[in-house]
Protein backbone atom coordinates (compact mmCIF):
# COMPACT_ATOMS: atom_id res chain seq x y z
CA UNK A 1 0.00 0.00 0.00
CA UNK A 2 1.28 3.60 -0.89
CA UNK A 3 -0.37 6.79 0.16
CA UNK A 4 0.07 10.40 -1.40
CA UNK A 5 0.02 13.06 0.58
CA UNK A 6 -1.15 16.60 -1.86
CA UNK A 7 -1.27 19.65 -0.81
CA UNK A 8 -1.44 22.57 -3.04
CA UNK A 9 0.38 25.88 -2.39
CA UNK A 10 -0.12 29.22 -3.25
CA UNK A 11 2.44 31.76 -1.49
CA UNK A 12 2.22 29.85 1.82
CA UNK A 13 5.15 30.58 2.80
CA UNK A 14 3.64 31.37 6.41
CA UNK A 15 1.70 28.68 6.93
CA UNK A 16 3.29 26.01 5.01
CA UNK A 17 6.05 25.28 7.10
CA UNK A 18 3.91 24.21 10.30
CA UNK A 19 1.52 22.34 7.82
CA UNK A 20 4.33 20.72 6.49
CA UNK A 21 5.55 19.41 10.08
CA UNK A 22 2.19 18.68 11.33
CA UNK A 23 1.53 16.47 8.06
CA UNK A 24 4.88 14.64 8.24
CA UNK A 25 4.60 13.97 12.13
CA UNK A 26 0.90 12.08 10.91
CA UNK A 27 2.56 10.12 7.94
CA UNK A 28 3.72 8.25 10.60
CA UNK A 29 0.26 6.22 11.22
CA UNK A 30 0.77 5.52 7.80
CA UNK A 31 4.46 4.47 7.93
CA UNK A 32 3.77 1.97 10.98
CA UNK A 33 1.25 -0.19 9.24
CA UNK A 34 4.35 -0.61 6.76
CA UNK A 35 2.55 1.42 4.32
CA UNK A 36 4.92 3.56 1.82
CA UNK A 37 3.98 7.70 2.06
CA UNK A 38 5.07 10.38 -0.23
CA UNK A 39 4.45 14.08 0.32
CA UNK A 40 3.44 15.57 -3.04
CA UNK A 41 3.28 19.73 -2.77
CA UNK A 42 1.59 21.83 -5.90
CA UNK A 43 3.27 25.03 -6.21
CA UNK A 44 0.59 27.29 -7.77
CA UNK A 45 2.67 29.56 -9.56
CA UNK A 46 3.40 31.26 -5.98
CA UNK A 47 6.20 34.08 -6.35
CA UNK A 48 7.04 33.89 -2.73
CA UNK A 49 9.15 30.89 -1.06
CA UNK A 50 6.80 28.30 -1.07
CA UNK A 51 8.63 25.78 -2.91
CA UNK A 52 11.96 26.44 -1.58
CA UNK A 53 10.11 25.71 1.94
CA UNK A 54 8.60 22.32 0.59
CA UNK A 55 11.71 21.41 -1.24
CA UNK A 56 13.59 21.80 1.98
CA UNK A 57 11.78 18.86 3.89
CA UNK A 58 11.84 16.94 1.52
CA UNK A 59 8.64 17.10 0.11
CA UNK A 60 8.66 17.05 -4.13
CA UNK A 61 7.67 19.86 -5.49
CA UNK A 62 5.51 19.74 -9.40
CA UNK A 63 4.43 23.38 -10.78
CA UNK A 64 0.94 24.85 -12.10
CA UNK A 65 0.89 27.72 -13.53
CA UNK A 66 -2.53 28.50 -13.72
CA UNK A 67 -3.90 29.78 -10.94
CA UNK A 68 -6.52 28.16 -9.62
CA UNK A 69 -7.14 25.39 -6.49
CA UNK A 70 -8.77 22.58 -8.89
CA UNK A 71 -5.67 22.54 -11.33
CA UNK A 72 -3.10 22.46 -8.47
CA UNK A 73 -4.89 19.70 -6.27
CA UNK A 74 -5.25 17.82 -9.90
CA UNK A 75 -2.09 18.52 -11.11
CA UNK A 76 -0.02 17.33 -7.78
CA UNK A 77 -2.56 13.79 -8.28
CA UNK A 78 -0.73 13.64 -11.93
CA UNK A 79 2.36 13.45 -10.12
CA UNK A 80 1.72 11.14 -7.11
CA UNK A 81 1.65 7.22 -7.18
CA UNK A 82 0.45 5.97 -4.13
CA UNK A 83 -3.06 3.81 -4.28
CA UNK A 84 -4.84 6.24 -2.29
CA UNK A 85 -4.44 9.77 -2.66
CA UNK A 86 -5.02 12.41 0.29
CA UNK A 87 -5.54 16.30 -0.31
CA UNK A 88 -4.67 18.50 2.81
CA UNK A 89 -4.58 22.19 1.99
CA UNK A 90 -1.44 24.20 2.92
CA UNK A 91 -3.15 26.04 6.05
CA UNK A 92 -4.43 23.12 7.72
CA UNK A 93 -2.89 20.67 10.57
CA UNK A 94 -3.93 16.77 10.55
CA UNK A 95 -3.53 15.27 13.82
CA UNK A 96 -2.08 11.44 13.37
CA UNK A 97 -5.18 10.33 14.73
CA UNK A 98 -6.60 11.24 12.42
CA UNK A 99 -4.56 9.77 9.74
CA UNK A 100 -4.82 7.04 11.80
CA UNK A 101 -8.28 7.29 11.33
CA UNK A 102 -8.13 7.51 7.29
CA UNK A 103 -5.94 4.52 7.76
CA UNK A 104 -8.79 2.02 9.23
CA UNK A 105 -11.10 3.28 6.18
CA UNK A 106 -8.74 2.16 3.83
CA UNK A 107 -8.02 -1.36 5.63
CA UNK A 108 -11.77 -1.68 5.87
CA UNK A 109 -12.05 -2.10 1.88
CA UNK A 110 -16.00 -0.53 2.17
CA UNK A 111 -14.59 2.48 1.68
CA UNK A 112 -14.35 4.57 -1.95
CA UNK A 113 -13.47 8.16 -0.27
CA UNK A 114 -14.13 10.75 2.68
CA UNK A 115 -13.44 13.93 4.50
CA UNK A 116 -13.44 14.93 7.84
CA UNK A 117 -14.85 17.67 10.06
CA UNK A 118 -13.18 20.56 10.27
CA UNK A 119 -12.35 23.38 13.34
CA UNK A 120 -10.82 26.97 12.98
CA UNK A 121 -8.44 28.30 14.93
CA UNK A 122 -9.26 31.15 17.27
CA UNK A 123 -11.94 31.50 19.47
CA UNK A 124 -14.63 33.67 17.10
CA UNK A 125 -17.97 32.91 17.87
CA UNK A 126 -19.20 33.85 14.67
CA UNK A 127 -16.88 31.66 12.74
CA UNK A 128 -17.30 28.61 15.30
CA UNK A 129 -21.43 29.02 14.33
CA UNK A 130 -20.39 28.86 10.96
CA UNK A 131 -18.20 25.88 11.31
CA UNK A 132 -20.62 24.04 12.66
CA UNK A 133 -23.32 24.24 10.45
CA UNK A 134 -20.85 23.69 7.58
CA UNK A 135 -19.77 20.04 9.33
CA UNK A 136 -23.51 19.31 9.99
CA UNK A 137 -24.00 19.61 6.09
CA UNK A 138 -20.89 17.46 5.24
CA UNK A 139 -21.55 14.34 7.77
CA UNK A 140 -25.62 14.38 6.81
CA UNK A 141 -24.89 15.08 2.93
CA UNK A 142 -21.59 13.41 2.88
CA UNK A 143 -19.89 16.38 1.28
CA UNK A 144 -15.92 16.73 1.92
CA UNK A 145 -14.30 19.86 2.65
CA UNK A 146 -11.71 20.65 0.85
CA UNK A 147 -8.84 21.03 3.17
CA UNK A 148 -9.03 17.63 3.48
CA UNK A 149 -10.09 14.67 0.85
CA UNK A 150 -9.03 11.52 1.00
CA UNK A 151 -10.18 8.64 -1.65
CA UNK A 152 -8.55 5.94 -3.96
CA UNK A 153 -6.49 7.07 -6.98
CA UNK A 154 -8.13 4.73 -9.17
CA UNK A 155 -11.87 6.43 -8.47
CA UNK A 156 -10.58 9.66 -8.78
CA UNK A 157 -9.10 9.73 -12.01
CA UNK A 158 -12.11 7.55 -13.04
CA UNK A 159 -14.28 10.49 -12.08
CA UNK A 160 -12.27 13.19 -13.39
CA UNK A 161 -10.42 14.67 -10.26
CA UNK A 162 -11.71 18.03 -9.41
CA UNK A 163 -13.61 20.18 -11.71
CA UNK A 164 -11.27 22.84 -13.44
CA UNK A 165 -14.24 24.73 -14.78
CA UNK A 166 -14.93 25.68 -11.19
CA UNK A 167 -12.83 28.31 -9.34
CA UNK A 168 -15.10 27.52 -5.99
CA UNK A 169 -16.62 24.68 -4.55
CA UNK A 170 -14.66 22.29 -6.57
CA UNK A 171 -15.11 19.64 -3.90
CA UNK A 172 -18.98 19.77 -3.43
CA UNK A 173 -18.71 18.74 -7.53
CA UNK A 174 -16.14 16.02 -6.65
CA UNK A 175 -18.18 14.64 -3.58
CA UNK A 176 -21.51 14.49 -5.87
CA UNK A 177 -19.68 12.08 -8.68
CA UNK A 178 -17.71 10.48 -5.77
CA UNK A 179 -21.03 9.40 -4.24
CA UNK A 180 -22.78 8.09 -7.21
CA UNK A 181 -19.71 6.09 -8.04
CA UNK A 182 -19.38 4.31 -4.27
CA UNK A 183 -23.39 3.30 -5.22
CA UNK A 184 -22.22 1.47 -8.00
CA UNK A 185 -19.73 -0.03 -6.91
CA UNK A 186 -21.14 -0.83 -3.39
CA UNK A 187 -19.15 1.38 -0.96
CA UNK A 188 -19.02 4.36 0.80
CA UNK A 189 -18.05 7.71 1.46
CA UNK A 190 -17.26 8.55 5.52
CA UNK A 191 -17.34 11.80 6.81
CA UNK A 192 -14.81 11.67 9.88
CA UNK A 193 -15.24 13.11 13.21
CA UNK A 194 -13.52 12.01 15.98
CA UNK A 195 -10.54 14.12 15.28
CA UNK A 196 -11.07 17.14 13.68
CA UNK A 197 -8.89 18.98 10.89
CA UNK A 198 -7.56 22.35 12.36
CA UNK A 199 -7.38 24.76 9.73
CA UNK A 200 -6.67 28.54 9.56
CA UNK A 201 -9.37 31.02 10.38
CA UNK A 202 -7.39 33.51 8.24
CA UNK A 203 -10.16 34.31 5.59
CA UNK A 204 -12.15 35.13 8.65
CA UNK A 205 -9.81 37.93 9.65
CA UNK A 206 -8.68 38.83 6.25
CA UNK A 207 -12.07 39.80 4.93
CA UNK A 208 -14.78 41.53 6.07
CA UNK A 209 -18.60 40.46 6.64
CA UNK A 210 -19.62 42.33 3.66
CA UNK A 211 -17.59 40.63 1.59
CA UNK A 212 -18.42 37.12 2.66
CA UNK A 213 -22.06 37.94 2.18
CA UNK A 214 -21.65 40.05 -0.85
CA UNK A 215 -19.97 36.38 -2.63
CA UNK A 216 -22.56 34.53 -0.94
CA UNK A 217 -25.37 36.26 -2.49
CA UNK A 218 -23.91 36.47 -6.10
CA UNK A 219 -23.35 32.67 -5.92
CA UNK A 220 -26.76 31.97 -4.80
CA UNK A 221 -28.10 34.46 -7.81
CA UNK A 222 -25.83 33.13 -10.48
CA UNK A 223 -25.69 29.60 -9.82
CA UNK A 224 -22.49 27.76 -10.65
CA UNK A 225 -21.84 30.73 -12.94
CA UNK A 226 -20.15 32.86 -10.74
CA UNK A 227 -18.17 29.66 -9.52
CA UNK A 228 -16.51 29.64 -13.10
CA UNK A 229 -14.28 32.86 -13.07
CA UNK A 230 -11.34 33.65 -11.07
CA UNK A 231 -12.84 37.13 -10.59
CA UNK A 232 -15.60 36.11 -8.75
CA UNK A 233 -14.23 34.50 -6.37
CA UNK A 234 -11.53 36.82 -4.61
CA UNK A 235 -11.27 35.11 -0.86
CA UNK A 236 -9.16 32.30 -3.37
CA UNK A 237 -7.34 33.97 -5.79
CA UNK A 238 -6.91 37.87 -4.74
CA UNK A 239 -3.84 37.45 -3.35
CA UNK A 240 -4.57 38.74 0.78
CA UNK A 241 -2.25 36.52 2.93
Amino acid sequence: MKVSIVIPAFNEEKLLPATLQSVQAAMASFTARGWETELVVCDNNSTDRTADLARAVGARVVFEPVNQIARARNTGAKAASGDWLVFIDADSHPMPELLAEVADQIQSGGCLAGGTVVTYEGHNPAVTALVEVWNCLSRTLRYMAGSFIFCEAGAFREVGGFSEELFASEEIDLSRRLKKLARRRGKQIVILHRHPLVTSARKFHLYTPWEHLRFLARTVLTGKRSLRTREACPTWYDGRR
